[in-house]
């Protein structure tokens, strides 16, 4: 199949942060975005056109279904680890950020510099937080498990409501200033 003909499927879901856009290729999972699909379907068409180079971006009745049941059972505190294809697309420094993500444990945290430093970047803290920032696939890819060195949540694509939202829901005991 040639890359240019590839197609992204994506579907919509109430979660209890709100509805989610997610969307898929054959190999996985590419993007989420937290809003309804009427909100949202521009941007994905246009990061489907950027990053994977195609035009063909379809709604999808059932081909989502194990994304959007392994989602609720996270929102239901059923799951802690998704067993999900996962088809990332970014430069090869995102990429590292993200793989970087994925493992850190459910309901722990880790700062912009413990990342930095876990892949041997220490003085790209600020990379970090901009990797972070265009993940396309929170929540599966747990962006939301990093933090400020001082222990405060700062940034998140979906807003640090949403972010506190999902790591109070693994668990983690957030400080005063949260």
């Amino acid at each position: 199949m040639k890359e240019s003909s590839r197609v992204v499927y994506y579907t919509e879901m109430d979660s209890k942060i709100g509805p989610l856009t997610i969307a898929a290729t054959n190999k996985g999972v590419c993007w989420i975005d937290f809003g309804k699909i009427e909100d949202t379907l521009y941007y994905l068409q246009r990061w489907a056109k950027r990053w994977i180079n195609t035009e063909q971006v379809v709604f999808a009745q059932n081909e989502l279904d194990d994304v959007k049941r392994q989602l609720h059972e996270y929102f239901n505190r059923d799951r802690k680890e998704f067993d999900l294809d996962v088809d990332l697309y970014g430069t090869p420094f995102q990429k590292l950020v993200w793989e970087s993500l994925l493992m850190i444990p459910y309901g722990e945290v880790r700062t912009y510099k413990d990342i930095a430093i876990q892949i041997n970047s220490p003085q790209s803290v600020r990379a970090i937080g901009g990797a972070n920032h265009n993940n396309p696939v929170p929540i599966i890819v747990p962006c939301h498990r990093v933090i400020g060195s001082n222990g405060n949540l700062v940034g998140y694509g979906g807003g640090i409501e949403i972010k506190k939202i999902l790591l109070e829901l693994e668990g983690y005991k957030l400080g005063e200033n949260n």
